[in-house]
Parts: structure tokens; sequence; C-alpha cells
């Protein structure tokens, strides 16, 4: 594999749009997280389903028990995030 300066600077440009910030208001943006959440899960119910009629391999279910795992936990957490910013606001003198 040869690296050269053009190619690097080819590559660079092509992985920098996905360190861009995402346009767009902030409402957007929880709406399409929300839709993202959920089509994880109904993704994972689905193979959970196949794999319990034996249409799916155990390791697609392993897979996306996993993801549900992370996505759970990620919401988990923005949701303790909001409640947590929520409260400062409250206690801030008026």
């Amino acid at each position: 594999m040869e690296l050269s300066a053009l190619g690097a600077a080819g590559r660079y440009a092509a992985a920098r749009p996905a360190t861009e910030p995402v346009s767009g208001s902030a409402s957007g943006l929880a709406a399409s997280l929300a839709r993202d959440f959920a089509a994880t899960l109904q993704e994972s119910e689905a193979i959970s389903t196949a794999a319990m009629t034996g249409g799916a391999d155990p390791h697609a279910l392993v897979q996306a028990l996993a993801q549900t795992e992370l996505a759970v936990e990620t919401a988990v957490a923005v949701r303790d995030k909001v409640v947590e910013a929520y409260q400062e606001i409250l206690r801030m003198p008026v």
C-alpha cells in the first residue's frame, strides 16, 4: 500500500463530512434520534421473533440484543442529562 500526500488528502476530504456538525434545529435532531431509536427496537424485536421461530441465526440475535442494549443505555444517559439540566435551571435564582 503506497501512501502519498495526494492520497492522504483525498482520504481526509472523503472522511471530513462525517466530522462536520449536523445542521438543523435541536428539535429536528431529537426527532431523528427518536426515529433511529424506534427503528433499532423494531429491528431487534423482529430478529428476536425470528430467532424464537428458528428463522434467524443466533449470532444475529446476540448482535441485535447488543445494539438494543446500547440504544437503551444511550437513551437513558440522554434523559438523565436533560433532567439534570432542567434541575439546574430550576435552581437558578430569579
